[in-house]
Formats: structure tokens, C-alpha cells, sequence
């Protein structure tokens, strides 16, 4: 069963840091690319980094690409999200997918977590 599993979300101070990981089935997923998206309340679904299957290419949004860090390490089975001097604009239910090609697109995805919500407020 494929199965991606994110945690690390929550509430956090502005300026504060998160690190969000995205725990996937090892034995389908290990040859998928995988992507972070978000989604805030009354917004469109975000795409803001993804890394390829190998963790050998990354992209990351150019709105965040200071601040939002991908990696992957797939011995244990997981790619993380690394997010500093967060904003209250960046909270969002934060979700990951993984797919054939790493895009910001998610369409190009096919199989979907349930998400971890970042809320950042004083």
C-alpha cells in the first residue's frame, strides 16, 4: 500500500523554524520524486520544493528559496522540509506527494499525504 506520511507541523512564533518531515513507503516510493505543497485557507494549492528520486536535483519556489530547504535521505525512507525565520504568511496545511518527475506542479503527482498545519502567530 502506498502510503506518505508527514509530521513536524505546528504552531511557532514568527522568525521561529520548523523541520517537517514526509515518512513514504519504502518499497514503491523510494524511485518516486517527491514534492512539497501548501495550501492556506481561501488559497490555491502551492507548490514550493521538490526533489528528484535520488535526491540529486532539487527546485525550490523562488518565494521561499531563501528560507525553505529540501532534502531527502532515502535510507530512512524520508524526505524533510526544512523552513526558517517563518511568517505568518507561511502558515498552511502543508502536504507531500510523490510522482514520476520532481515539479511544482500537482498534477504531475500521484499519490498524496494528508498534511501536517504550520500555524505561525506571536
Amino acid at each position: 500500500q502506498v502510503q506518505l506520511v508527514e509530521s513536524g507541523g505546528g504552531l511557532v512564533q514568527p522568525g521561529g523554524s520548523l523541520r517537517l518531515s514526509c515518512v513514504f513507503s519504502k518499497s514503491s516510493l523510494d524511485n518516486y520524486a517527491i514534492g512539497w505543497f501548501r495550501q492556506a485557507p481561501g488559497k490555491e494549492r502551492e507548490g514550493i520544493s521538490c526533489i528528484s528520486s535520488r535526491g540529486d536535483w532539487t527546485w525550490t519556489s523562488d518565494s521561499v528559496k531563501d528560507r525553505f530547504t529540501i532534502s531527502r535521505d532515502n535510507a530512512e525512507n524520508t524526505v524533510y522540509l526544512q523552513i526558517n525565520n517563518l511568517k505568518p504568511e507561511d502558515t498552511a496545511l502543508y502536504s507531500c506527494a510523490a510522482g514520476p518527475i520532481p515539479t511544482l506542479t500537482s498534477r504531475t503527482y500521484r499519490y498524496w499525504g494528508q498534511g501536517t498545519q504550520v500555524t505561525v502567530s506571536p
